[in-house]
């Protein structure tokens, strides 16, 4: 009888590895709790590794040997599995961005955590990357307008647009892009103002081009997928894929999910949409964005830069050495240059 609840047991395990694993695969990467253990695909992988390594020293009990020896075989396997998607999407990080050409755009995007980062802070590390589009989530007008000033007085021009939510406590109400002039004159659609089509719970904002030929430009923020918010966060990135369809579209910001949730939700071989996740093409796919405090290996990717295949990334830098500036987030850089 303890033979027989043995070998269910490993067998609920061997299920359990494989569906946090290849959460994709069983279309459970939107259910809750799936959705919050796979966020952080390399704690999950430290923890099947200490699993494996606890069964192998308790195998050395002969009375559980072969239970304990079949739930190692199960938890090595799942640390491999879950080493070897890590490793595709970039391990540890790929090299610095490379040098950027007359024709490449840089786009950085930094969910402040409100007055946590310092105007003078976003200002001066938007300059140093060169940025072209910086995407704040969770920053108001009046910061923004502030890191605008601070660029320009570096020699690095920028104007200011938001949306907002009147009705969301905090910062977390108001979303800032910020747009070169070179790129040409950006308005924020209606629909991004008014709230009538947007994310559930915190804004986004969708610039469109009123003159030159730039791409259509989404500033995005998710909501997080808190219980009580599931659905809504289904929908925000349902919302967001509807965005990234046939025309020249950049997407950047706190997604509040990383490529794993995204699962179903690209076409033609993308991310989202018609858009492709730039770090993960990059080699820098694997490092977290949030939080902060942990080891970027060991965070969850949930920041990203997205784009329609007009563009080609060409490199993108998770920026670790901002860790202590105030926010819970990390900056992320990609460099695009145009496919054709």
């Amino acid at each position: 009888m303890l033979r027989l609840l043995g070998i269910l047991f490993a067998v609920l395990c061997a299920i359990a590895a494989a569906v946090l694993t290849f959460p994709g695969f069983f279309r459970v990467e939107r259910i809750y709790p799936i959705a919050q253990i796979v966020s952080f695909r390399g704690l999950l992988a430290l923890a099947f590794a200490g699993a494996a390594l606890l069964a192998l020293l308790l195998s050395i009990a002969r009375p559980i040997r072969a239970f304990a020896f079949s739930i190692a075989v199960v938890a090595g396997l799942a640390t491999v599995a879950n080493v070897a998607v890590l490793s595709s999407r970039g391990g540890l990080g790929s090299d610095p961005l490379p040098a950027k050409t007359e024709s490449s755009i840089r786009i950085m995007t930094w969910n402040t955590a409100g007055a946590a980062t310092p105007p003078e802070t976003i200002a001066k590390i938007a300059v140093a990357m060169d940025a072209d589009i910086v995407a704040l989530p969770e920053t108001t007008i009046e910061t923004g307008e502030s890191v605008a000033i601070a660029m320009r007085d570096l020699g690095h021009r920028m104007w200011a647009h938001h949306a907002s939510d009147p009705s969301t406590e905090w910062d977390a109400g108001s979303t800032t892009l910020l747009i070169s002039p070179e790129l040409g004159d950006y308005a924020v659609i209606e629909s991004s103002l008014d709230g009538s089509s947007n994310t559930s719970t915190v804004p986004s904002a969708v610039a469109m081009p009123v003159s030159g030929d730039g791409p259509t430009v989404v500033a995005v923020h998710a909501v997080a997928p808190r219980p009580s918010y599931m659905q809504n966060w289904r929908d925000d990135l349902q919302w967001l894929a509807d965005q990234c369809g046939d025309g020249n579209v950049i997407m950047a910001g706190d997604f509040n999910a990383t490529v794993d949730h995204m699962s179903g939700l690209g076409l033609d071989g993308a991310t989202l949409g018609h858009c492709t996740d730039a770090a993960a093409e990059t080699g820098n796919g694997a490092l977290g964005t949030w939080s902060a405090d942990m080891p970027a290996i060991l965070g969850a990717p949930i920041d990203h830069v997205m784009a329609t295949p007009q563009w080609r990334a060409t490199g993108s830098l998770v920026l670790r050495s901002l860790d202590d500036s105030g926010s819970d987030h990390r900056p992320l850089i990609v460099q695009y240059d145009p496919a054709g």
